[in-house]
Formats: structure tokens, sequence, C-alpha cells
């Protein structure tokens, strides 16, 4: 019976790993840079909230381009009358009323509109910026986790070859073959590579949790990313990238939005010495018990007034002013765009520089660490052949893991600097489609 009983249990614990095998497998599932990008950008709460003030900015846009739209309202005012009939707001006392009101000309309400419309505008190119940082700061995230990741690896090789470098030095020492001050010296070395361990232990865990943070993954999730090198290059020229930043800076959209905005404003604003015209009609259903046949000659139960309400100003010192305060916004709009199109030029210029600068940065680490590998396989070989010692083997190939953190190093610095010459250039987005 107890026999049986613990082939039970041992088949029941059999099943329950076979279930649960495919969720952890699912579990490590490598994460591509594409759907890291996607989940951020699916998961992101500050691109929502981008989209959400984009809608109320439109929102407010309708409520101003309202009063160009028709306008019906109902009403019933039954008061009692004892005298002549009128309602608190001066108004005849009815049954039943309906009014139709719609402004026909009236510039500063219309400037006003065109205004909020542009500011619309200006909400959508900021939701679309917001867009484009989430994607560099996700991919930055991902490829700067992946070089972690790699330069790990190449670290541990680099403890283990020190760590015999020191068991060497000792022997040597041990046998009068070696200065103690060789030990210390070693001693050293592996201390370096262990501090530089922990460094890069201690950022996994940073940019993990950040990567889980950006893309909504659980945090127990066990996050492995793909090393291969994305493709972020680009070959223009340095005037074709100016020229491209300027046609698509989110800034200097958002900066000519707001220029336009101001001159709608102003447009108004001086429009608005000539009289205003809204279309106006009631009617109302009036009734005997308020007396209306006691101080009007006729009685009229149903009653429609159709026409134009005109309001010619004569005199309006806040019209001026208006004027006047239009004018200097849109003065300040112009300098603000001058201004930041200079910037942006500038800015395009040394970000394209800074791409080629460490582009040549790389090539150098590229090639030093060819030399090492070159080197270590000349090692290697007389390793082979009994001319070189354990000591200068482990040697070299601490000196190729060096070379390859460096190359690591300044690969991630090219890829940081492509993809924000990408962004400036408005051709992020594109990459990540």
């Amino acid at each position: 019976m107890n026999k049986r009983i613990r082939m039970i249990a041992v088949l029941a614990g059999w099943l329950v790993a076979i279930s649960a095998a495919p969720a952890n497998a699912q579990e490590s599932n490598t994460l591509t840079l594409r759907e890291a990008v996607t989940l951020a950008l699916r998961n992101s709460r500050e691109l929502a909230l981008a989209r959400v003030q984009y809608t109320v900015a439109l929102n407010e846009a309708r409520v101003d381009r309202s009063a160009f739209l028709p306008n019906l309202y109902t009403s019933q005012t039954p008061v009692y009358s004892n005298g002549i009939p009128q309602t608190p707001g001066g108004s005849a006392p009815s049954l039943f009323g309906l009014s139709y009101t719609q402004a026909i000309f009236n510039p500063l309400l219309k400037g006003q509109q065109k205004a909020a419309e542009e500011m619309a505008k200006s909400r959508k190119i900021e939701a679309d910026r917001m867009q484009d940082e989430i994607i560099v700061r996700t991919a930055t995230n991902y490829l700067e986790l992946a070089k972690v990741r790699h330069s790990l690896e190449l670290l541990r090789n680099e403890e283990a070859s020190a760590e015999k470098i020191l068991a060497v030095t000792r022997d040597r020492a041990a046998a009068g073959q070696e200065l103690p001050v060789e030990i210390t010296r070693g001693e050293l070395a592996l201390a370096r590579v262990r501090e530089h361990l922990i460094r890069l232990e201690g950022r996994d865990e940073v940019l993990s949790q950040q990567l889980r943070n950006l893309t909504g993954a659980p945090d127990d999730k066990l996050i492995e990313v793909e090393t291969e090198e994305p493709a972020f290059a680009t070959d223009q020229q340095e005037s074709d990238v100016v020229k491209m930043a300027l046609e698509t800076d989110k800034t200097i959209l958002e900066a000519e939005r707001t220029r336009a905005a101001r001159q709608h404003i102003l447009h108004g604003a001086r429009w608005s010495y000539f009289p205003t015209i809204e279309a106006v009609a009631q009617y109302s259903v009036l009734a005997r018990f308020n007396n209306y046949a006691e101080f009007y000659n006729h009685f009229q139960r149903n009653n429609i007034n159709v026409g134009a309400q005109i309001s010619i100003p004569l005199f309006s010192a806040k019209t001026s002013a208006t004027v006047a305060l239009a004018k200097s916004q849109l003065n300040e709009a112009e300098i603000q765009l001058g201004t930041r199109r200079q910037e942006v030029s500038l800015e395009a210029r040394q970000k394209a520089r800074n791409v080629r600068e460490l582009e040549a940065s790389r090539e150098v680490a590229r090639l030093a660490l060819k030399l090492t590998q070159e080197t270590l396989q000349m090692v290697q070989a007389k390793f082979e052949e009994g001319r070189a010692t354990l000591r200068d083997l482990e040697q070299a190939r601490l000196d190729e893991s060096e070379k390859w953190v460096a190359f690591l190093d300044a690969d991630f610095a090219r890829q940081q600097g492509q993809l924000t010459l990408l962004q400036a250039t408005g051709q992020l987005a594109k990459v990540f489609q």
C-alpha cells in the first residue's frame, strides 16, 4: 500500500513538472528589441496621458466652434403675475419657449476657435514626441542590458584567467622565482575584475527591472535579450540631416503651431472693431392668466420672433488692448520659433558629427580587439609548443576580455548616438514599424 502511494505521488509530481515546463519555458522566452518597443508603447502611461491631453484639446476646440453652430434651447417659465408680466430675466412668462442662436460673424470668437484648433495640433505633436522618447528610452535600456549581459560573460572568463595567473604567481613566488610584489599585483588585478563584476551585476538588476516596468512584464519574469546587433546606421550627408531635422523636429512643429494660433488671435482681435452678427429666433406660448390683456391691446397665444442681433462697437478700450497683446504674443512666438530653428540646426550637426566620431572610436576598439585576438592565437600556439607559460596564455586571454568589454562599450555608445540622430531626423518610428 505504501509503495502504491509513493508511485502515485511520483507520478503526480511528474505530471505537475510536465505541465509547468511550458510555462517556465515561456517565462524565459527571449524578448526581441522590436517586441520590447511595442510593449513599451502599449503600456506607457506617459504616452496614454499625452494622447488623452490631445483628446482634451480637440474637445476644447469643439466647444469654441459650437458658437458658430445652431444652438436650440427650450424653456418653461410658468409664473404668477400681478402687474406687468415679466420674469426676473426680463422676458415674458410663457408656458413653453423655444430659442435659437448661432454666431454668424464674430471675428474674436473665430480667432479663438482657430487658435484652439492649432493648439490641439500641437498636442498631437507632443504625443508623437513622447512616443519617440519612449522608443529611445526602451531601445537604449534594451541595448545596454544586452551589452551588460555580454560583458558579464567576458568578465567571468576574465576572473577565471586572473585567478589562474594569481595561482601561478603564488607558486612561482613560493619557489623563489617571483617577488612578493607580483602576488599583490595579481591580487589587485583580480580584485578589479571582481569589482567590475559586482557593478555590472547591479546594473543588470536595475536595467532588467526598468525593462520590466517599460514593457509591463511581471517582476518575477526572467528577461532574456538578444545580443545580435541591430542596424541603425544611416548614410546621409550632414546637410541632409540638418534639412530633415528642421522639417521634422517636434519642438519646431510645436512652435509653428503656437505662432499660427497667435496669428489667428491677432486677426480676430483686429476685426473686432467691426460689428458682430448673431442669428436669433424665439417662439413662445403665452397664457391668459398672466394678465397680458390688461396691459397690451392685443393678446396672441403663439409668438414667433426671427432675425439677427447686430452689435456695433462704438468705443471699446478692451479691443485696442487685445490687439496690442496679440501683437506682442505673436512677436514672442516668432522669435521663439527662429531661435529654436537655429538650435535644432546646430544640434543636428553636432549629433551627425558625434555619430561619425563614435563610429571611428568603435573601429579603433574593433581593431584593438582583433589585435589581441591574433596575439592570443600566437600565444596559444607558443604554449602548445612549450615556448610560453600558462601565465602568458592567461594574460593574453585577460587582455582579450578587456578589449572585448571596451569594444562593447564603444559599440553601445555608437548605437546610442545613432538612435538620437534618428530621433532628431524623424526616422525613429519608421525603424520600429
